[in-house]
């Protein structure tokens, strides 16, 4: 019993810790003014309602939709991308984490509780954003389907998780310009990692080939996360591929994160 009660407390006090740190990110972020971003996304938003039946009036409703969706996730990214990869870095730098490791806390806890904050941001930042999209949609008469739009929202965010541990792994052990470069490159690759197989077998090489498969082993396939087109089209996956792509976000985010928990528990200060 005394053990049983021993593992409860030590679970809770873990789960504490890295709720103290996921918080503390969360108000950082908050207070650099990251939100404002919303504001950013409302006037951009209002703008292309306005010039887009000048441009195309015929189809400036499906571009609405896409443009909606495209803007949301291109400022997601930038916060997933600079702001992740400073999160460890910058701690490195100013060599504030000789104060947080000196403390009761684990290399791990500090990393999964420094991606959990940012993520809560990601989902604050994309649940604001899709609120103000339905809103636009809603009063300018544009067709969509709720549950479409929601769904890839939800997938959105996945997808972000995954690249913020990407940013935060590459920040763990490099500087600060070259974790952003690196990340960049990943979701780029990751983005293309199904094209670049397609390339491979037209190319006939064996190497080539062998060279892509690889590579789409390696990166994570984040077009199963991208949902920005079906959700335009209304052609949402069923729900059987929806949960299978959402296990793989997961899965790929935990593995990212457990290597740069890896890297950084052995890393000198």
């Amino acid at each position: 019993m005394a053990k049983m009660a021993q593992r409860s407390g030590g679970v809770g006090n873990t789960i504490g810790r890295v709720w103290a740190i996921a918080t503390n990110v969360f108000r950082e972020v908050i207070r650099d003014r990251v939100l404002y971003l919303v504001g950013l996304y409302a006037l951009a938003m209002v703008l292309a309602n306005r010039l887009l039946p000048e441009i195309a009036a015929a189809t400036e409703k499906k571009i609405l939709l896409d443009l909606g969706l495209a803007v949301m996730n291109l400022l997601g990214l930038v916060i997933a991308v600079f702001v992740g990869t400073g999160l460890v870095n910058k701690e490195i730098e100013k060599r504030t984490v000789f104060v947080l490791i000196a403390k009761p806390v684990s290399r791990t806890e500090f990393i999964v509780g420094k991606h959990l904050g940012l993520t809560a941001v990601l989902a604050v930042l994309i649940g604001a954003m899709t609120a103000i999209a339905l809103a636009l949609f809603h009063f300018g008469e544009v067709p969509y389907s709720l549950r479409d739009i929601l769904i890839s929202s939800g997938f959105l965010l996945l997808q972000l998780s995954l690249i913020t541990a990407v940013a935060i792994g590459f920040g763990v052990f490099t500087s600060s310009l070259l974790a952003v470069l690196f990340t960049f490159a990943v979701y780029l690759m990751g983005t293309l990692s199904r094209d670049l197989v397609a390339f491979g077998k037209l190319a006939k090489n064996p190497s080539i080939e062998a060279a892509t498969r690889g590579l789409y082993l390696v990166l994570p396939d984040l077009a199963r996360l991208d949902l920005k087109n079906q959700a335009v089209y209304n052609l949402i996956p069923s729900p059987e591929v929806l949960l299978i792509n959402a296990g793989y976000g997961l899965l790929y985010t935990v593995l990212v994160l457990t290597i740069a928990s890896l890297i950084f528990s052995v890393r000198e200060f």
